[in-house]
């Protein structure tokens, strides 16, 4: 990630260009260098978010051996996937990103497919970050677990998401920086404190088996022990929606998308096992309200492990500030071009912070009804996964179609640009089936439902009046 001229006029001069050659004016605060935009990445994938919040839904649907061989399964195709947007990124710097790359390369109706499932995606990411961390709040305070207890917490941290991306731009870049190393010291300190003071099971260990529902085989729940995994590596594309806001964008943010994943992959899978290890008594673990705050307490004694407890939920929290500054992002961005209703509103700056003020408070709101709509955590999650890997899937298919088409970027796969893409949409279309498949119907049925209301919308009302992102030549 390249910081080199990025602060000097010079290079604020050619960033502002490019952006204008694109069709755009600045209007955003462009202030994130390399580092800053892979830590937005890195933070809404979050490995102590993520992998923690379903880290009983792994355990019960394959138990160890999710962890141990399922996690770098689901690694190695999302980078199939990452690699494939980083290209584009790199090509198309612009706050728009997967919205703007399907409709240049596939044509309107591909980018207004995209920005909804994208849109739909994120907003049901947002509430599966922050109600996960409610849930946590309310268990680790020992709170009365009810619905309406649990969705005032949710809604109260919805509330302090949305305060610091209306108002707190730089604070935001800063505490997304924060947040990169606060998640990588985090993952240390557990591992570092579960191996000193926690009983280690032995390494074959890792490779039990179990699943908790008796009406399917095993590799059945296997498959669907995934959604751990998958759900966590949701969200890099946070670096391609904020180009506008990183400098040297065609640089920075290709390299942002890779190594946010590769990074969580190799930290996330360290955690996971040695957390894995620590479990004392698999069927009670699995059994528990909550399974990782189980392994935590057991492992490590009451007062540590619930240390320990709230350290995860601070990096949920910085998970949850990142989600809602990509969210706001593609709605600000998809609004510009009048893809929304009261897109006029929705694409509005705020003068005095440079944010998308507007689009910041809807983002969480939305969020907010999704949290009403799924009382299934596990829903909610597979919702979000489904909607978000349609879209980054629309624009990579788009580019498969016509290579001719795709502009070139300084980040380039070079020969193996066609492997990757079709690796990447084999991957989509794998876990699109997987995640529908019981328990996870209700997913299934809104994500087709949405499918179908876009579908109507479109053909019905928008297809005339959208003009679109502007339409370049290719290089």
């Amino acid at each position: 990630m390249t910081e080199g001229t990025e602060g000097t006029d010079g290079g604020a001069e050619r960033d502002r260009a490019e952006l204008a050659r694109l069709g755009y004016a600045q209007q955003l605060l462009r202030e994130m260098g390399g580092f800053h935009n892979f830590a937005l990445s890195f933070s809404i994938i979050s490995v102590l978010t993520g992998a923690i919040t379903l880290y009983g839904h792994g355990l019960t649907h394959g138990g160890p051996l999710v962890m141990t061989i399922g996690w770098p399964l689901v690694a190695l195709g999302t980078m199939t996937v990452a690699l494939a947007l980083a290209e584009l990124a790199s090509a198309y710097p612009t706050a728009g990103a997967l919205y703007h790359w399907s409709a240049i390369l596939g044509g309107n109706g591909w980018g207004f497919a995209t920005a909804w499932l994208n849109t739909l995606g994120q907003f049901a990411i947002t509430a599966g970050i922050d109600y996960g961390l409610a849930l946590f709040v309310v268990d680790t305070l020992g709170l009365e677990p009810s619905r309406a207890q649990i969705l005032g917490v949710y809604g109260a941290i919805l509330t302090s998401h949305a305060v610091l991306n209306h108002v707190g731009v730089r604070a935001v870049a800063v505490l997304n920086w924060l947040s990169a190393w606060y998640h990588i010291v985090g993952v240390a300190l557990l591992v570092v404190a579960l191996l000193w003071r926690a009983p280690m099971a032995s390494p074959g260990f890792l490779i039990q088996r179990y699943a908790s529902d008796g009406e399917h085989t095993y590799w059945y729940a296997f498959a669907i022990g995934l959604l751990q995994a998958q759900w966590t590596f949701t969200g890099y594309d946070a670096s391609a929606h904020t180009t506008e806001e990183t400098r040297d964008p065609s640089r920075n943010a290709p390299w942002g998308i890779v190594l946010s994943v590769a990074v969580s992959a190799v930290v996330g899978w360290i955690m996971l096992l040695v957390i894995t290890l620590a479990i004392q008594d698999l069927p009670a673990t699995a059994a528990a309200g909550n399974p990782f705050i189980q392994v935590l307490t057991t492992g490590l004694g009451a007062t540590l492990g619930r240390w320990m407890v709230w350290m995860v939920m601070v990096a949920m929290w910085f998970c949850g500030l990142s989600s809602v500054t990509s969210n706001s992002r593609m709605l600000f961005a998809f609004a510009r071009d009048g893809g929304l209703p009261g897109s006029a509103l929705l694409a509005r700056v705020s003068p005095r912070f440079q944010s998308p003020h507007v689009a910041v408070w809807v983002s969480v709101v939305a969020a907010f009804v999704v949290a009403l709509w799924a009382r299934a955590y596990a829903a909610m999650v597979a919702l979000s996964t489904l909607a978000l890997y349609a879209s980054y899937a629309l624009p990579v298919l788009a580019a498969l179609r016509d290579g001719k088409l795709v502009r070139r970027g300084p980040w380039q796969l070079g020969r193996w640009t066609g492997v990757v893409r079709v690796l990447a949409v084999a991957w989509v279309a794998i876990i699109t089936v997987l995640f529908v498949l019981p328990p996870n119907q209700l997913a299934g049925y809104t994500f087709a439902g949405s499918v179908a209301a876009i579908a109507l919308y479109w053909f019905a009302w928008m297809k005339p009046r959208f003009k679109g992102p502007p339409r370049l030549p290719p290089l």
